[in-house]
Formats: C-alpha cells, sequence, structure tokens
C-alpha cells in the first residue's frame, strides 16, 4: 500500500506542481499516433486557452454516436476533452470527469461558466469529480454509456482495479475507448518508481500481455486497437533509462459483451449504412476492420456482438445469427494475435 500511495503522491506532484504547462514534458509518450481527429477539431476552438495549455494529453480517444449519452472521463486533467465531450453530447447529456490533482481541477471548475455559455447551455452538462480512477464507488453499476482517458492509466498503480471499475459502471453494451502508453516487456521496478518515468508515461507503461491478462481477468475477453506507434524518445536521460524497452501509443476500443475468447464463425457477415455522422464512406472498428458503405464484409462472433449488441446496430446491417458454428474464425494473415492487442 505504501508504493501505492507514493506512487500517487508522485503523479500528483509532478502534474500539480512540476509542469507548468504541456510544453515542460519531455517527451510526446502521450500522444496517439491519430493525434486530434479532423471531425473533433473544430470542438478545440472554443475551449479556453488556460484549459489547454494545462492539459497533459495529446490527441483526443473520442468514439462518434455520444449524443445524450453519460460519458466518465478518467484522468480529466483540466477538462479539455470533458469540454470537447461537452459539445458532443449536447445539453441532454452527461459528461463526468474525475481526477485526484486539485491543481487541474481547479482550472476545470474555474472555467465552468465560460465554456457553458460559449455552448449556450442554460446549466451545465459537465460535473468535475476529485477522486481516484481506481475507485468510482461514486457511481451505480451499469450507469454510464461510454468510459474515455487520455493517456491516464499508465500513471495507475493498480490498473487491473482501473479496469475492473470500467466495467462495472458501463451500461450492457457500452464502450471504453482510451489512448495509453504500452511497452513490448515489463518495466522493471526502479524505472515504474522513477518519478520523471513516471511523470512522463513510461515508467507505468503496460506490458501488452499483461494487458490481455487483465482485461480478460475483468471479464473481457476481446478488445480492438484502434491505432498504433512507435513512441519516439529524444531526452538523452529518459533514453540512458529506457535502455531497449520499446513504448508504443495505442488506442483501444473494448465492449461490454459476452465475448469468446478467440474469434469463431459463424457465417456472419456485416454491412455498413453510411449512417454515422463524420463517416459517410467507410467506418473502421479497428486498425484490420475498416467497412466500407454497403460492401457486405464477413466477420467471427465477436466483432458481429460489438456492431450488434452496442449504440453502433443501427448503423449496421447484420446477417446471420448464432445458430450453426464453423469453426475459428479464418483472420487474415498476422491478423490473430496483433501483438496480443486484438483477437481476431
Amino acid at each position: 500500500m505504501a508504493v501505492i500511495d507514493q506512487t500517487k503522491q508522485d503523479v500528483q506532484e509532478y502534474y500539480g506542481e512540476t509542469l507548468e504547462s504541456s510544453d515542460d514534458l519531455k517527451t510526446s509518450a502521450c500522444c496517439p499516433i491519430d493525434a486530434m481527429p479532423k471531425n473533433i477539431r473544430p470542438y478545440l476552438k472554443n475551449i479556453h486557452d488556460e484549459v489547454t495549455s494545462k492539459f497533459y494529453g495529446c490527441g483526443s480517444p473520442i468514439p462518434p454516436l455520444l449524443d445524450n449519452k453519460i460519458v466518465l472521463d478518467l484522468g480529466c486533467g483540466t477538462g479539455r476533452d470533458c469540454y470537447i465531450l461537452s459539445q458532443i453530447v449536447g445539453a441532454d447529456g452527461r459528461i463526468i470527469g474525475i481526477d485526484m490533482t486539485d491543481e487541474q481541477l481547479n482550472v476545470a471548475n474555474k472555467h465552468m461558466g465560460y465554456h457553458m455559455d460559449k455552448f449556450g447551455y442554460s446549466e451545465p452538462n459537465v460535473l468535475f469529480k476529485k477522486g481516484f480512477i481506481e475507485d468510482l464507488s461514486f457511481l451505480d453499476d451499469n450507469s454510464v454509456d461510454a468510459v474515455v482517458s487520455n493517456c491516464v492509466i499508465n500513471l495507475s498503480s493498480e490498473k487491473e482495479a482501473v479496469f475492473k471499475e470500467v466495467f462495472r459502471v458501463l451500461k450492457p453494451g457500452g464502450e471504453l475507448y482510451f489512448s495509453d502508453v504500452f511497452a513490448d516487456r515489463r518495466i522493471p521496478q526502479e524505472l515504474a518508481e522513477d518519478k520523471v518515468m513516471l511523470g512522463e508515461c513510461l515508467g507505468g507503461a503496460l506490458y501488452t500481455e499483461d494487458f490481455r491478462r487483465i482485461m480478460q481477468s475483468v471479464g473481457c475477453a476481446d478488445f480492438r486497437a484502434v491505432s498504433k506507434g512507435p513512441i519516439a524518445i529524444d531526452d538523452p536521460e529518459i533514453i540512458e533509462k529506457a535502455g531497449y524497452i520499446n513504448f508504443s501509443s495505442i488506442t483501444i476500443r473494448a465492449f461490454k459483451c459476452d465475448f469468446e475468447d478467440i474469434c469463431e464463425n459463424y457465417g456472419q457477415a456485416a454491412i455498413y449504412k453510411g449512417t454515422i455522422k463524420d463517416f459517410p464512406h467507410s467506418f473502421a472498428l479497428d486498425d484490420h476492420h475498416e467497412f466500407k458503405t454497403g460492401l457486405p464484409y464477413p466477420i467471427c462472433g465477436n466483432t458481429f456482438k460489438m456492431l450488434g449488441e452496442t449504440r453502433y446496430a443501427e448503423h449496421f446491417d447484420l446477417i446471420g445469427d448464432f445458430s450453426k458454428h464453423y469453426g475459428i474464425f479464418d483472420c487474415l494473415e498476422g491478423e490473430n494475435s496483433n501483438n496480443g492487442i486484438a483477437c481476431c
């Protein structure tokens, strides 16, 4: 417990006192490869400058189809993504941001009125909560439509507790969509406890295979990588500390559905209708499932559930059921393991 408490203290100090703005970061570790999606950029123009300058995530791991939804942001910081989401869900939606750092939350709350006026809302649809992402007890079971996080889960020393809580509060069919830092091996303890490595999102990077095991332990047998890219480290001190560890920034999506632990073939197919806003021609479920509008696409049983048992269902024509089994789904060469990040 002492080590866990020290980790939280070190993170609070780094993001509350050591860093004055995002320019003080020594690496770009928290930048997902897709950075800021085009369809999200217009919302950023409405965010107060102080909120953006003291926000330490990068990109915006925000999935589509969030109108009128309840969305939880883990490690919301100064609230940049919460205020982006506030515009997306609309006045009837609800955004909850949780963070443990007073300095960050003070900035977030300071500009609440500014943003609500800017968005034209008569009352706030955003709530900022001080707390730990490992403990979401202030939320009921099955109460949230989506959970997002922008390069924060790596900072937790109790990652299994984080994911367990996420899948507790998600509604059936709800979505976890987050960007974070992963490593190709386990991080040595001395680096995991190094204040700079931890604060720069490297010391707590998840080994991809351990991430897969954690997800299985919390009941999520299948999840998908949306994008992935190597992290370049230029700081000489951090290069020396990292040694031969390879770090990647990965955006992950997972759903609260009853999945099988490998892709099984039930002869199913999906046809995308082209009806998701900002995606008229195709929709990418993950980095190897891009559904072109109107084109039938053979899929495994797990993908069938991701499309049919979630808020994406009305945007697809799904063909088939689970009445007849044809064995393991024949994924394309190289897609079956995807470095431990995706089942299919």
